[in-house]
């Protein structure tokens, strides 16, 4: 897995992928608002399918699925398979 990948995915599927990998560390989305360096509006817009991430905030994304190891790939396989 790359950290600069991007998402390549519709936008249903990137905010469903945020909102569950938000959900599996276990923060709100003020919580992980702060930890990527975002608004909890931008984190509230993506889950609701309202934008998407940019790219810096895509590579930080990334970088939290990849810290989960196995969990984090399973959550790729999810949402990258369809």
């Amino acid at each position: 897995m790359s950290v600069k990948r991007p998402l390549v995915m519709n936008q249903p599927q990137i905010g469903q992928l945020v909102r569950e990998l938000r959900l599996l560390v276990g923060l709100t989305q003020e919580q992980f608002a702060a930890h990527l360096g975002v608004t909890c509006g931008s984190i509230n817009r993506w889950e609701n399918g309202r934008s998407e991430p940019l790219p810096l905030a895509q590579q930080q994304i990334w970088q939290c699925i990849e810290q989960m190891g196995d969990r984090g790939e399973e959550l790729l396989q999810k949402y990258l398979a369809n």
